[in-house]
């Protein structure tokens, strides 16, 4: 059957009905869906909340790639002046044996040989970035030396260092050994 049969059968007035019925309810289905305004701004701000997100997290991961690139060089730091603290005292040695050779063995060619290692050592701890920190003649710092005793002194005034025990080192910025020193009263 078509539909003018349909519509036929039914009074005039519950056609109205009917078509008043339809049209609310299309209506309501009207209300119901939101405008192409409102989801193309919904869109954006779900698009503008992603952004957000991404940046947020590729600043975490560039911070955190920049906590462990310091934490790596920290690590790396502590390990070379863990190796150059175990390495003085083998360089005090070396001092002092060069410092207290007779004089005819200092002319000898095997203790040329031994300034050699002396000067390479010293080489290497230079290429460590290990500097010796200036003691005599520098006002005491607390940072750099250790004092072991006060002394009267006619050369320095009060608060310099007079004499230096043993040499002090630093790697970069950062103290290994301070300098065992006297200081003038």
């Amino acid at each position: 059957m078509s539909e003018e049969k349909l519509t036929e059968d039914i009074p005039a007035e519950e056609m109205a009905e009917i078509e008043e019925q339809e049209r609310e309810a299309g209506e309501t289905e009207t209300a119901e869906e939101p405008s192409l305004e409102e989801q193309i701004e919904a869109a954006n701000e779900e698009a503008a909340k992603n952004l957000d997100s991404f940046l947020r997290a590729q600043a975490e991961l560039s911070n955190a790639r920049k906590r462990f690139e310091k934490q790596q060089a920290q690590v790396y730091t502590n390990a070379n002046a863990d190796l150059v603290l175990k390495l003085l005292p083998v360089l005090d040695d070396f001092d002092r044996a060069i410092e207290n050779v007779p004089e005819e063995i200092g002319e000898e060619p095997w203790f040329e040989g031994l300034e050699l290692v002396h000067r390479k050592f010293l080489g290497i701890l230079d290429s460590l970035n290990v500097k010796e920190i200036e003691a005599v003649g520098q006002p005491f710092d607390p940072n750099f030396h250790d004092a072991l005793a006060q002394e009267p002194s006619d050369d320095h005034e009060s608060g310099i260092v007079t004499r230096e025990m043993v040499k002090g080192y630093r790697l970069g910025d950062r103290v290994v050994r301070p300098s065992l020193v006297y200081v003038a009263e």
